[in-house]
């Protein structure tokens, strides 16, 4: 039980140079999960559709609760991006996307897709361990994560620029993360946060 903690490690305002260092540090992984988390917020029309385009097959969803003012039921979002009216989709708006996909599939599409919203790449699994600083990897706990517009793993505020995060045990590993951030060229920016 428990949750990882997860050190922000990189900052920029470019989305590519952010998931370009994401790459970087998933290649340190001794090993990969078969899947890729990529969550996305949508706000806008153009958002929705850049994001269906990039990601054929995904279930969208409304980014709040929404409810039937009759009968009370929550209201799932049935249109399809692709086709429905411009004003239609505005009405629908703000969207939210969770979608699983094999590594090294649709992730560029998707990085280019985000719009303002909140989005993030998750690429989970076991850093190397390392005796000399008694760091030990763990599946559950390990991996990278780029956060999109903004700098907390809880998605609390929007923000003007990307942050990458590594995650480590649920204990923490500071000497890791520092570790990991210098092989970017940075340091930890802020103290832990509560990851997956």
């Amino acid at each position: 039980m428990g949750n990882s903690r997860a050190y922000p490690v990189f900052r920029t305002t470019s989305a590519e140079e952010a998931w370009t260092q994401a790459l970087r540090l998933n290649a340190l992984l001794e090993e990969r999960d078969d899947e890729v988390i990529l969550m996305a917020e949508l706000l806008t029309v153009e958002d929705a559709q850049r994001m269906a385009a990039a990601l054929p097959g995904a279930g969208f969803d409304y980014a709040g609760a929404r409810m039937d003012p009759a009968t009370g039921d929550f209201l799932d979002f049935v249109l399809d991006i692709g086709t429905v009216e411009h004003s239609a989709l505005e009405a629908e708006l703000p969207l939210s996307v969770l979608h699983y996909v094999a590594p090294g599939t649709v992730e560029r599409a998707f990085v280019e897709a985000v719009g303002r919203g909140i989005a993030s790449v998750g690429l989970r699994g076991r850093w190397p361990d390392d005796p000399e600083t008694d760091s030990y990897g763990v599946s559950k706990y390990d991996g990278v994560e780029v956060l999109f517009n903004c700098d907390d793993v809880n998605w609390l505020q929007r923000t003007d620029h990307h942050t990458l995060f590594v995650h480590v045990g649920k204990w923490g590993d500071l000497p890791r993360a520092k570790g990991l951030a210098e092989y970017l060229g940075s340091t930890v920016l802020g103290e832990a946060q509560r990851g997956w």
